[in-house]
Parts: structure tokens; sequence; C-alpha cells
């Protein structure tokens, strides 16, 4: 089992910037890739940033890309995102989710787009950007 705690989230400006942290527990954090999701009111959970289990490689969605940026710390079994330039749109409660990648299949072919992709899940931490 992992488990997982998101914080930093809050109310800001359109145009301002937060850093969401998501803490890890549980089994050791750098065998897991890591993926920041969101889902605002009426929306289905939606694909933010991932993060391979070294760090050296990452994925945005599109509507991100440029202004957010993960990033992890294995020492300190924490992965972030960075979020700047923040858009009214970007509301939603964020969470972050863990797998072990059984196969490259996992990066090659977007799996790391998907939710059901994922085997643990945080609580969420809510973000709003006021316009």
């Amino acid at each position: 089992q992992v488990q997982l705690v998101e914080s930093g989230g809050g109310l800001v400006q359109a145009g301002g910037s937060l850093r969401l942290s998501c803490a890890a527990s549980g089994r050791p954090f750098s065998f897991y890739a890591m993926g920041w999701f969101r889902q605002a009111p009426g929306k289905e959970r939606e694909f933010v940033a991932a993060i391979s289990w070294s760090g050296g490689n990452t994925y945005y969605a599109d509507s991100v890309k440029g202004r957010f940026t993960i990033s992890r710390d294995n020492a300190k079994n924490t992965v972030y995102l960075q979020m700047n330039s923040l858009k009214p749109e970007d509301t939603a409660v964020y969470y972050c989710a863990a797998v072990r990648p059984l196969t490259s299949g996992f990066y090659s072919d977007r799996s790391y787009q998907m939710p059901r992709a994922y085997d643990y899940w945080g609580q969420g931490t809510q973000v709003t950007v006021s316009s």
C-alpha cells in the first residue's frame, strides 16, 4: 500500500502561482511513477502531468504545458506540481496518484494519461483561481 497526502492548494488570483506537494508513505517511493490529475465540478477527472520513477521523464496535458512543472524528490518521498500563470479554468480539486508501471507501455502508449492506470490516490486539494 502507498498512502498519498496532497497539500498546498488554496485561493489565488489569475496570473498567480501555487505549488502543490504530495507526500507518499508506504512502499518505496522511487519504484512508482506519479501523476497529477484534476477534477472540476460536473466534469470528469483529467490528466495534468506525470513523472517517471527517476524524474527523468515528464509529461503534460496541452492545457498546462509551459505553465506547470512536475518534479519529485525521492529522498523526501514527495512529488510537486509548480503551477504558474494560473487561470480561472485551472480551478479544480487536484489529486496525486501513484502506480508501479509493469511495462514500458505505460509511457509509450500514454497510459499515464488515464486515471484507471493508477493504483493509489490522495484525497485531493482544492485550487481556486479567481478572475
